[in-house]
């Protein structure tokens, strides 16, 4: 009897304990959640701040840009010739620099979509195992190249290629050059995620197109690729913003001459390229110049914001979900 009131007694304590343990641990357990959900509103609200700092220093310093003198607001709109630094009357036409970076993305996107589609469905259906392995970080490795070495890798093999093999119109600078290696820093972004987009496709629509007589190719094009789309588009428009905001790669590849032309053997200069050449440059600091820079900027990230908002839309007429 004493044995059983003394495990009795015990079972109590250690009950009791329990409980009081139990008590104590959720309670550090809220907490925890508390600590970790403010973090994670703290990031958010970050990168919303961050943004909205940026676009209103932007359009802070181009209204400045707009006020001064030497700049009218109906030719940098409308203007087709951009010559802020040379000689004693400035033009201030925005649009050699669009139609530059227009060339550039086009050329790069022409290059890189489609190819990139064509890898991700070899990885996707094709590819054995063992052979997606190996390829999978090779393309990775591409996304994590300096742009500046793509930049070289367009100046000292890419233009001698296209002089040598296709004209001898392409200089040592030219746009495309300088578009296919912005094509080939972007193909590793189409292809990984157009191939994570086709991976999530239920196996299911495969077992279905196959057991109606389809060849693997009708069901990768017809089935699997259409039932991927939203994913697919997701990619290019990532890669594509990704190729409007290059650099480095036109700065060194592309010129500087600012002009509109569609010819891709001709010199060129993009958007970002001006901005490098202000901000290396002479150019006088808060001088009109200076400040152009940023209504430069802001009209990019116009673009850039304008081509989410579109791809946005798109992705959400045509997103397919599955269970």
């Amino acid at each position: 009897m004493q044995n059983a009131a003394a495990v009795s007694t015990a079972a109590r304590s250690a009950a009791a304990a329990s409980r009081r343990g139990t008590a104590r641990s959720r309670a550090a357990r809220d907490g925890t959640e508390r600590v970790i959900r403010g973090a994670l509103l703290g990031c958010a609200l970050l990168s919303v701040a961050s943004t909205f700092t940026i676009l209103v220093i932007l359009l802070a310093q181009t209204g400045q840009f707009l006020a001064m003198p030497e700049v009218s607001a109906w030719e940098f709109f409308t203007g087709t010739t951009w010559s802020p630094l040379l000689g004693a009357e400035k033009h201030f036409g925005i649009w050699p620099l669009v139609t530059g970076t227009m060339l550039i993305t086009a050329i790069a996107a022409a290059f890189a979509l489609p190819v990139g589609l064509v890898v991700a469905i070899y990885l996707s259906e094709y590819a054995p195992a063992r052979v997606r392995t190996a390829l999978k970080p090779v393309l990775e490795i591409l996304a994590g190249i300096p742009t500046v070495v793509y930049g070289f890798f367009a100046l000292t093999v890419i233009t001698p290629f296209l002089h040598d093999h296709v004209s001898e119109s392409f200089g040592t600078y030219n746009a495309l050059g300088a578009g296919i290696a912005v094509g080939i820093m972007i193909l590793p972004i189409v292809a990984s995620l157009s191939e994570d987009a086709l991976r999530a496709v239920p196996r299911s629509l495969r077992d279905a197109s196959s057991a109606l007589g389809s060849t693997r190719f009708d069901t990768s094009v017809k089935v699997v690729v259409p039932a991927a789309l939203s994913g697919i588009v997701a990619s290019w428009l990532l890669a594509i913003t990704r190729a409007l905001g290059e650099t480095m790669i036109v700065a060194l590849a592309a010129g500087g001459l600012a002009h509109m032309t569609a010819n891709p053997a001709d010199e060129l200069q993009t958007m970002t390229a001006y901005m490098v050449q202000i901000f290396l440059g002479d150019a006088p600091a808060y001088g009109v110049e200076y400040r152009s820079s940023y209504a430069v900027a802001t009209v990019l990230f116009a673009m850039t914001l304008g081509l989410t908002i579109v791809g946005n839309l798109f992705l959400r007429a045509f997103r397919e979900e599955y269970e």
